[in-house]
């Protein structure tokens, strides 16, 4: 398999950019007089049963087995920031057990996916979250640990995006943005209040200071049309100095400024208000509804067979689609 960059990027894009379909809805706890309890041990069990693969999924998802100590602490806090600040405004993961973790037939490789729909009338749209281990035939091995968060139309404030492809203890590469939703050329306000006033561009200038840091320019025109001009998009190669130079940059640069534009995100963006007309909705609708085939057609239709064969990449893609369909 040949892990040029543009490739790692296109392995690393496969779980992104797909708005989910409409939410469904929680169980119903009934709270009329009916005493009953056949009712009550009915909900309580259909609950029950509904909560139990969105909790294996999830574990094994927060489990981030593959890679080092600093970048799980850094993917469990982000995660865990998000869930316990959206709160109730999120619904469990209800993708089948199967696709919220897979792996080829030879053991090769193997994946999460956590998917998480926002609860009307919130502004989530969902949150999604993976990881991605592929043995490669050189002995190595590929990383690959994402967290995207999306807005539904009620809003045009961007999303969340962190990800982080590691092709060897000593080289990683870290995509880290609120990507707009609006055509920024045309809304100077839009550039002042999400990116200027947040000074997202200082933290972008301090993580670049680091020696082993380097600008990261992504060969894929699509990912570059889509992030924003604040957008943290870096190399990072220790070389020399080892996995433990790797692992000092993720704990003491990358999770803090991660966490930093994670919390902006939720204060200004998931949580901020904004007036947002009809003609705007159906705007931001047709836009994330482009943004979502794009992924669906290119990213996912190529990635997943050749990373896990086409009988798995057939499953995942079908239960997928049923959510962007419904």
């Amino acid at each position: 398999m040949n892990c040029g960059v543009g490739n790692l990027e296109r392995m690393a894009v496969i779980f992104r950019r797909a708005p989910l379909s409409t939410p469904l809805p929680l169980p119903v706890f009934s709270s009329s007089s009916n005493p009953l309890r056949p009712q009550v041990s009915f909900s309580a069990s259909a609950a029950s049963a509904r909560m139990e693969p969105h909790n294996q999924g999830r574990t094994k998802f927060m489990d981030f087995p593959y890679v080092s100590a600093p970048h799980r602490d850094l993917m469990l806090d982000l995660v865990s920031t998000l869930e316990n600040r959206l709160g109730s405004q999120l619904l469990p993961c209800t993708l089948p057990p199967d696709v919220q973790y897979y792996q080829n037939q030879t053991g090769t490789a193997s994946a999460t996916l956590h998917v998480r729909s926002g609860h009307k009338p919130s502004q989530i749209d969902f949150i999604l979250g993976s990881w991605i281990h592929c043995e490669l035939p050189t002995g190595g091995a590929l990383n690959i640990t994402s967290l995207s968060a999306y807005l539904n139309s009620s809003t045009d404030a961007p999303n969340f995006l962190i990800e982080l492809i590691q092709g060897s203890p000593t080289s990683l590469v870290l995509i880290l943005d609120l990507p707009p939703r609006k055509e920024l050329v045309l809304y100077p306000d839009y550039i002042q209040t999400f990116y200027e006033d947040t000074q997202l561009e200082t933290r972008r200038q301090v993580l670049e200071k680091i020696p082993e840091v380097v600008p990261y320019v992504s060969s894929s025109l699509y990912i570059r049309s889509l992030v924003s001009p604040t957008a943290i998009m870096a190399r990072i190669d220790t070389g020399t100095s080892g996995p433990g130079r790797m692992e000092e940059v993720v704990k003491s640069s990358i999770n803090p400024i991660a966490k930093e534009l994670l919390d902006i995100w939720l204060d200004r963006c998931a949580c901020g208000e904004r007036e947002v007309a009809e003609v705007e909705r159906a705007y931001l609708e047709k836009r994330d509804g482009l943004v979502k085939k794009k992924t669906i057609e290119i990213d996912l239709g190529m990635s997943l067979p050749r990373l896990f064969g086409q009988e798995v990449a057939d499953r995942i893609l079908e239960s997928l689609q049923e959510f962007f369909t419904a």
